[in-house]
């Protein structure tokens, strides 16, 4: 789920230790660069992370709050819930702008990622975080050696990193109306015989 509205399905151990930092254009009303710092999740980040993604999500005919925020609290209190892959944006004051995360999905029997949602502050959008966020989601997941990486969204703005239709690699999206939307992203672990109906772990079914 993408800055608020790219995703919504209705729309091993090599794992990068330290965050990384990565220096983001500046944004044009501001005027210069900011420090903004990726790391893993932690405890005393989650009141932050579900007030970003309502926030983010937030908009005409929403819940309250917006359903996204609460998928985040139920994955990460589910069986899918991969603490390595649930990455925050710090910016400078150390306050979290932005948060992306994986969670575990199935293609077939085949363990795979499921990604989203994807949020990042209303104030902090059209930055680059969410571009940070993606780039660094997707370098963790590869060092641990998944395989792919699912999502529903804008074809358009996740090209940029390496998303394709899932159909050109036979991998078949939970809801045949998605396909034009349903995107994957293979990783160095990636395989041509891992293909098959991609599952999202069970708390996307209640969003």
């Amino acid at each position: 789920m993408g800055h608020g509205d790219d995703i919504r399905p209705r729309d091993r151990e090599r794992a990068a230790e330290s965050p990384a930092e990565m220096r983001l254009p500046p944004a044009p009303r501001i005027g210069h660069s900011e420090l903004v710092l990726i790391r893993r999740e932690s405890e005393r980040d989650r009141a932050d992370i579900h007030a970003v993604t309502a926030a983010a999500f937030n908009g005409p005919g929403a819940a309250d709050p917006p359903v996204e925020a609460t998928l985040v609290d139920e994955l990460r209190a589910s069986p899918a819930w991969l603490p390595r892959l649930s990455l925050v944006a710090a910016g400078d004051a150390g306050d979290v702008i932005g948060h992306v995360v994986c969670s575990r999905g199935d293609v077939g029997r085949a363990p795979v990622l499921a990604l989203g949602p994807l949020s990042v502050r209303p104030d902090c959008q059209r930055r680059g975080v969410g571009s940070a966020l993606m780039h660094a989601v997707l370098g963790a997941a590869d060092a641990l050696g998944e395989p792919l990486v699912a999502l529903l969204g804008s074809p358009a703005y996740y090209r940029r990193f390496g998303f394709r239709l899932s159909g050109e690699y036979k991998i078949v999206p939970p809801r045949p109306e998605w396909q034009p939307y349903f995107q994957v992203r293979v990783l160095t672990a990636y395989h041509p015989g891992l293909r098959g109906r991609f599952a999202y772990p069970e708390p996307f079914e209640r969003t």
